[in-house]
């Protein structure tokens, strides 16, 4: 009885490192979902340099991940599109403050149909329907709306309800892309990959906060050695040169 005690000890020992050796290498990162195109180029770069290193990807609106990690969701490096959900993650204490820093900056304009006569804000009192990140959770649509509240036009665009909230950035071109709205508020970057809709105005970036992509990595992840490496490569050289073709500014 004895002998199979230690067996059956052994046994459940074993089954627990099971899982342990499966995770080896695996890196997850959460992201803004406006970033999806470079890093999965930037990923690719990194595979190279590390194949036995597995990144994980969960991209979305930058609130809604950052909740996700503090309830709990598997995450080594979290980018967001503002600096907001950087802190509120230092604040519920899941990060590592010496991790912070800039991965890159972005641009906020307004995408819609081809042949549009929209030049600017305030020309967006005569459309039906724009498409905005909700404000809330989606670092664009809180650009968008600090701009929109500067032009004097957010207002009556609300009282109106002609604003369409998006779960992400990626959706709001999704909208105008397909025509389901006269325009959406994105990031050049994203509007640079839609099919049908073209940029009809930059909005004026005196007008809101700059859009930039802090970044950092949590306090698990910051522990493990592949999580450290692929963080220094997000902020080398490869990867800057990639942000810089997808349109991103890299920060310097």
């Amino acid at each position: 009885m004895k002998c199979r005690g230690v067996i059956l000890f052994i046994l459940l020992a074993a089954a627990q490192l099971v899982p342990m050796v499966a995770d080896a290498g695996e890196i997850h990162l959460s992201a803004a979902a406006s970033l999806k195109n470079a890093l999965g180029d930037i990923i690719a770069g990194f595979a190279k340099t590390q194949p036995g290193s597995v990144v994980l990807t969960n991209f979305g609106a930058s609130g809604a991940l950052a909740k996700q990690v503090v309830q709990g969701a598997p995450a080594d490096l979290f980018i967001s599109a503002d600096a907001k959900w950087v802190d509120f993650l230092l604040q519920e204490g899941k990060g590592l403050a010496q991790s912070n820093r800039i991965l890159a900056y972005n641009k906020l304009v307004f995408a819609g149909k081809q042949g549009s006569t929209v030049t600017s804000l305030a020309d967006l009192p005569g459309l039906q329907r724009i498409a905005i990140g909700t404000p809330a959770s989606v670092p664009a649509g809180k650009y968008a709306e600090q701009a929109m509240q500067a032009a004097g036009v957010y207002q009556e665009l609300a009282k109106a309800k002609k604003l369409v909230m998006a779960q992400d950035v990626r959706q709001a071109l999704l909208y105008a892309d397909r025509g389901e709205v006269d325009g959406a508020f994105v990031y050049a970057t994203d509007a640079l990959l839609a099919e049908q809709a073209k940029i009809l105005f930059v909005v004026p970036d005196t007008l809101y906060d700059r859009v930039t992509y802090p970044m950092l990595m949590t306090e698990s992840g910051a522990a493990r050695q592949e999580v450290q490496q692929f963080f220094r490569y997000l902020g080398g050289t490869e990867a800057a040169a990639i942000l810089q073709k997808y349109g991103f500014e890299p920060a310097r």
